[in-house]
Parts: C-alpha cells; structure tokens; sequence
C-alpha cells in the first residue's frame, strides 16, 4: 500500500503540475494518473487501496466540504434565498429527463433503464466545484451577487436528491416497489442533517471556548467528529434519513458564525489538508474508469451525455430566472454546474453488480460522465469567472 501511496502523490503532483503549465486544470491530470495506474491500465496500485477507495474519496471530500462550510456565511446564503433552493433538484431533474428523451430513442433502452442511467450521471461533483467557488470567494469574483455561494449550496444539495432518486428507480428495477415515503425522503434527509450539523457546531464552539487546545487537535476533533457523521448516515438508513456531508457543512458554518476568529485558522489548515487529498480522491476517481466501456460505447453514448448536459444547463437558465444576476453570471453559473466525478465514480458501477440488464451500458455511459464533463466544467469555470463575474 506505501508503495501505491508514493506513486499516487508523485505521479498525480507531477502531472498535475503539467496540466496547470498547460494551462489545464490539475485535476485532469490526476484523473489520468489514476486510469494510468488503475486495474484496467498497468495495475500498479495495491488491491488494498483500492479496496478502501470509496472511504478515502469520502475522506476527501469531508475535508473540502468543511472547509466549504467555514467559509460560508449565514446572511450570503439568506441573500441568496430561492434560486439555491431550486438549484438543490431543478438542473438534476432537466438532466434525468433530458437522458429518458434521448437514451431510449439513441441506446436502445426501457424508460426506467434510463431513468436510473439519468441519476446515476446527473449529481454534479462536489470536488470539482468546491475547491473553486472558495478560490473565487477569497479573490472577490462573483461575491456581491453571492454567485459562488448560490453554486457551493446548491451543490451539496444535489447529490442528496440524486441518490435518493437513484435508490428508489434502482429497487423498482430489481423488482423491489417505490412508495411516496421514498421521495419523503429527500427533504428529511436534508432537513435532519442540517439539524444534526447545527447542534454539533454549536456544542464545539462551546467546547472550544472552554478548552483552549492547539488547533491542530482541533482539526483532529472535527475530522472524527465528521467521520462518525458520515457512519451515523449509514447506521440511521432504516430509522430516519440524514445527510452526513449536509451536516458536516452546517458544521462548518455554525463554527464561522459563532467563532470566526477560529474558523479562518482552522479554513486555512483545511487549505494545506485539501493539498494532499485532492490528489488521492482524483487519482483513485481516474482509477474507476475503465476505458474499454468508453471506446466501446461509441458516439451514441457521447451524444446521450452532451445532450442531456445541455437540458441541465436549460435548468440551471431557468432556476436562475427572476435574480439580479446578468446574463454573463447566468452563464458562469451553467458552466459551473455541469462537472461530474465523485458520485458517478461511487455508483456507476452499482446496476451492473445488482445484475440490471442495464448495468454495462450505465457503467459505461458514467465513466463517459467523468471523462467529458469533469474537465469541461473545470475548464469553463478556470477560464471564464474573470470574465464573466464582477470583482469586489
């Protein structure tokens, strides 16, 4: 496992430093270290690792959304009000309907097959956007309207939506049956973790403002904290739904509201933390992918991606609808939103190991997800927010 830890940092620093001197975005060329090292090109990484893959792109992904959390002020996202929320499931719901228009007539597929095809490709991906909208927060791009705010809330939304949308088609398929309660869920869900976020961030800052420890420590107690969270989703699954990364933001958020003073020194050590973690996630989220499903898929499948990327876009037009914001921020915001990487690496693979007829063409059409829009969106949003968004 050393050995596959020293080659992901070294091979994934090293060619992400090419990719940004050729004025691409990092993360592309950690996503090709990981194809390049993964099971399906040379092999070069340890089966144990890739056994707790998914438990370090969560670790990853704890660390940036916390980090996204201490950044966040209360009031900015008030002002944002109605169009995050419509954010939260309108461009996903464009996106999953824009595959069960095109999948059925291009891939030859049911209705349903493309329905869960659809939610499997349209969670937008926390990783790429994240990282982002703080850079453009802490330059001063897009603040006055609270641009970056509107995509980071909406983002951290969406996959919860997603996911549920994805279980309940998924068990319909297999021949399970999909009640009311299963779209109940997605608004307790987002509300239970938004409570349990709340009541823990509160309780740490009182714990802090008693306890004087290095931050150091501090940083170790949230990143437990956040852990047992993330368990605590999956040990409630049957009792009462929840979103662990949801809380673990508010988390964030109540720690900026109540004690900002330690939350810029603790956003900063997230800062050096993300480092180090952005190259794990992007480098075993390239290891996922296997290339022989993308060339096998062949120009049909493409064109399911792009134009259902495109209705997603639509949606994004039309959440945005009735704001302040210019045509140009319109614009940011639709770019903003198409990157995909991180739940698509999680359950892409997930209909063909349930043994869904489905399960290879879906597979293969969310490696193409990754591979098309991950860099896209991390493109657009690099080279446009200058000039798209107004400077502070």
């Amino acid at each position: 496992m050393l050995t596959s830890l020293a080659l992901i940092f070294l091979m994934g620093l090293l060619l992400g430093s090419i990719f940004n001197k050729l004025k691409l975005p990092n993360l592309l060329g950690m996503i090709i270290t990981g194809m390049i090292l993964g099971p399906y090109a040379i092999g070069a990484l340890d089966a144990s690792i890739l056994r707790i893959s998914p438990d370090l792109r969560q670790l990853a992904l704890v660390i940036i959304l916390t980090r996204a959390g201490l950044s966040l002020e209360l009031e900015d996202l008030k002002k944002v009000g109605r169009p995050a929320v419509l954010m939260c499931f309108i461009p996903a719901c464009f996106e999953i309907m824009g595959v069960i228009l095109l999948a059925p007539q291009l891939l030859g597929i049911s209705i349903l097959e493309a329905a869960i095809m659809g939610t499997v490709i349209a969670a937008v991906s926390p990783a790429v956007i994240v990282p982002r909208m703080l850079h453009l927060m802490e330059e001063g791009y897009g603040v006055k309207k609270s641009v970056p705010q509107l995509i980071l809330a909406g983002a951290s939304v969406d996959d919860v939506f997603v996911i549920v949308l994805f279980t309940a088609f998924t068990a319909l398929a297999s021949g399970g049956e999909v009640s009311i309660g299963s779209f109940v869920q997605i608004p307790i869900a987002i509300v239970v973790g938004i409570a349990i976020g709340i009541g823990v961030g509160i309780l740490l800052v009182i714990f802090f403002k008693k306890w004087h420890l290095r931050d150091s420590m501090k940083i170790l107690i949230i990143l437990s904290i956040s852990f047992l969270l993330i368990e605590m989703e999956h040990r409630l699954v049957d009792i009462v739904p929840m979103s662990g990364l949801l809380a673990i933001m508010t988390l964030g958020i109540i720690l900026n509201r109540q004690y900002g003073a330690l939350a810029k020194r603790l956003a900063i050590k997230y800062n050096k933390l993300w480092v180090a973690a952005e190259v794990i996630l992007f480098v075993l989220v390239g290891a996922t992918v296997d290339l022989n499903y993308a060339i096998k898929a062949g120009i049909v499948a493409v064109m399911v991606v792009l134009g259902a990327l495109i209705i997603r876009m639509l949606g994004v037009f039309i959440s945005l609808l009735g704001t302040t914001l210019t045509a140009n921020e319109k614009l940011f915001c639709m770019l903003a939103y198409t990157p995909k990487a991180t739940v698509q690496a999680a359950i892409g693979g997930i209909p063909l190991t349930m043994g869904l007829p489905c399960g290879e063409l879906v597979l293969t059409v969310a490696v193409l997800a990754i591979l098309i829009t991950a860099p896209f969106g991390a493109i657009g949003v690099d080279n446009t927010y200058r000039k798209l968004l107004e400077k502070l």
